[in-house]
């Protein structure tokens, strides 16, 4: 390698062979054109980029598995619910049981002969409070969950959990009925506090107002609260699996997965009637 001539400064510190007449603006070090890097203002060597780099704070991605921002399964699922109880109210008015309310209401005794109304249950309400609220929490936690897990993933956590709720009161509570998308809403606020917590955010409000949904459930009779805690544990259930299998190399597992949640809970109500 050929030496360098005259004042030794003048000269790359990286390399020794070619002269340079520019320096580094934080080091003071001089650099050849190859390792110049290009700065705010005048140029920085290698080493000083890489160590301004390690002192910017990482910042944590937001949690994207499907594509897009938009949210139509949220606003299916709202529209459902819509359509559901205004046919129910046009046809028998409010505060009554009428023709939907026959057709999709939960009693867990029927289980064995009319199983499908453990999920036509979530759909089903009979009272303004009960749906607007259900609707507004919907209209909140839905479009967040939907724009991070995508679509299909979001239907799945809101049917399961939907499910789950129903099953819960099957287990807790076999001779009452139940209505309404509360288990489902409480799947989505045991989700988001998952996902939140994932991601290192502050999961403390969402905890507060989870529980003070339950202590209401508790507090207030007429409250299916079973249905609130069965679709909270599944909702977390599911979004824990999710986050497990983030990485495409691990759609099989992500499916077999979620499919595990559905299976081990149709095989729950099975067992239970057939208890029973």
């Amino acid at each position: 390698m050929s030496q360098p001539v005259g004042n030794p400064n003048d000269y790359c510190y990286r390399h020794p062979d070619r002269r340079s007449f520019i320096l580094c603006q934080r080091c003071g070090r001089t650099v050849c054109t190859e390792c110049q890097v290009q700065a705010a203002v005048g140029v920085q060597c290698p080493e000083c980029v890489r160590e301004a780099n390690k002192a910017i704070p990482k910042v944590r991605r937001p949690l994207r598995f499907g594509r897009g921002s938009a949210t139509p399964v949220t606003y299916a699922i709202m529209a459902v619910n819509a359509v559901v109880f205004g046919v129910n109210f046009l046809t028998t008015g409010i505060f009554s049981g009428g023709l939907m309310y026959q057709l999709f209401v939960y009693v867990p005794a029927a289980t064995g002969v009319e199983p499908w109304r453990m999920m036509t249950s979530v759909f089903l309400h009979t009272q303004f409070l009960h749906i607007l609220f259900n609707l507004y929490t919907l209209w909140i936690f839905g479009r967040m969950l939907e724009q991070s897990l995508g679509k299909a993933r979001f239907l799945a956590l809101y049917l399961i959990s939907g499910f789950a709720g129903s099953v819960a009161v099957l287990l807790i509570d076999p001779t009452g009925g139940v209505l309404g998308a509360s288990g489902a809403v409480f799947g989505l606020f045991g989700a988001f506090a998952v996902v939140q917590r994932r991601l290192g955010g502050n999961s403390v409000q969402i905890l507060v107002v989870v529980g003070l949904n339950l202590a209401i459930g508790f507090i207030i009779p007429g409250i299916a609260w079973e249905a609130h805690v069965g679709g909270l544990l599944a909702g977390a259930a599911v979004a824990a699996v999710l986050l497990a299998t983030r990485e495409r190399r691990q759609r099989s597992l992500q499916i077999a997965g979620i499919v595990g949640i559905a299976v081990l809970l149709v095989a729950t109500t099975v067992l239970t009637v057939l208890a029973r």
